[in-house]
């Protein structure tokens, strides 16, 4: 059963979400763009997914465009920079696009996030579309526009808001994922729900079986749910100046960690963790209950996500996230909960604030 959700921008629609069940009807979508037959589209994706998808995504594409190429980078968030960027740039030049010419990602949050920055950044910005692959990019980063690559270990430091013509959703893909990066994305769901909707958070809880056990329906509404409170977000505040920030939930320390461990964690794996803490944290403040925390935590193992993390000191992640783009003029902007489903940007948690709550986390 298809859907669509509009994400508006600046109070007039901008793009449409579409949720489907397999690639056949991604050229139709792709032709109420207004494309033309002699335009040029470039798919990027990495190794992984180009194995499952490229083929046939290329003969949607070949539908609606005259040519269609492809740029294939390695797998893994370590190639997530400026090379890889580079090279895309490079391999455009080379098939002669123009600014009347689109791009595609194909695969998970590190292929939109690179593409949409190539999109944004060749020519002065071509126009792109997101076709993601992987449960965390379906719920949360293939919507809003965020785009950018990691610089030097530092995680997604330069960047753009730049907004798709067309995020384009198979459902299937969620079932080809490999276990620890479905379970990598739940860590984003969970969050959806933690910081805007109790009444989701309690679905996810009570559906936890049914959604880890993948079944089409769990998985539908799971994704169009959590598509629903990032779309509201995003068109509240598209540049992150508000609202938007309660999306970094469990992100300020999530970061740190996911850097000290040299990228060896899922991203979602790190957000997860770095949620608990901030879970902790908000219990420390007598907002939440110990058992709301504790109910958390047990979540995140029905889940089949860890809540613990080894190798590291305390010390050298409060350091790590000082370094994290959220930082404003020196004070590093954390998100608490008042309660589930009711989070804020909170402006003066300490390092010793940071360091209790990270007990939570390290063995």
């Amino acid at each position: 059963m298809s859907k669509e959700i509009v994400v508006n921008y600046e109070e007039k629609p901008c793009y449409k979400i579409v949720l489907e069940h397999d690639f056949r009807t991604l050229a139709a979508k792709v032709n109420e763009l207004g494309v033309q037959k002699q335009q040029k589209v470039c798919i990027i994706a990495d190794t992984n997914t180009a194995a499952l998808y490229l083929e046939e995504v290329t003969m949607e594409l070949e539908k609606c465009f005259d040519t269609v190429v492809s740029y294939v980078f390695p797998a893994g968030e370590a190639h997530k920079n400026v090379d890889t960027i580079n090279e895309i740039y490079q391999k455009l030049i080379e098939e002669k696009f123009d600014r009347k010419d689109m791009l595609a990602a194909l695969g998970g949050g590190v292929t939109g996030d690179m593409c949409g920055f190539a999109a944004a950044t060749y020519l002065r910005g071509i126009d792109f579309i997101q076709i993601p692959t992987s449960l965390l990019s379906q719920v949360d980063s293939s919507i809003g526009g965020k785009t950018g690559v990691d610089f030097r270990q530092y995680k997604n430091m330069v960047g753009a808001f730049y907004q798709p013509k067309l995020v384009y959703m198979n459902l299937h893909t969620l079932h080809d994922l490999p276990q620890e990066h479905f379970y990598a994305g739940l860590g984003e769901i969970l969050k959806h729900g933690l910081i805007k909707d109790a009444a989701y958070y309690e679905w996810l809880l009570e559906n936890a079986a049914d959604i880890w056990a993948r079944k089409p329906e769990a998985l539908r509404k799971t994704v169009t749910w959590s598509n629903e409170i990032k779309r509201a977000v995003v068109e509240k505040d598209p540049t992150e100046k508000g609202d938007r920030m309660l999306l970094n939930f469990g992100h300020t320390l999530g970061h740190a960690i996911e850097k000290l461990k040299n990228f060896e964690l899922l991203h979602g794996e790190c957000v997860a963790l770095g949620a608990l803490a901030a879970m902790k944290l908000s219990e420390n403040r007598g907002m939440i209950k110990p058992e709301e925390t504790n109910r958390f935590k047990e979540a995140l193992g029905e889940f089949h996500i860890g809540t613990q993390v080894s190798g590291l000191e305390k010390d050298a992640i409060v350091v790590a996230s000082k370094n994290d783009k959220k930082m404003d003029s020196g004070i590093i902007k954390f998100i608490l909960i008042h309660s589930i489903g009711d989070a804020y940007v909170d402006r003066t948690v300490t390092e010793d604030e940071m360091k209790q709550a990270l007990d939570q986390v390290l063995v």
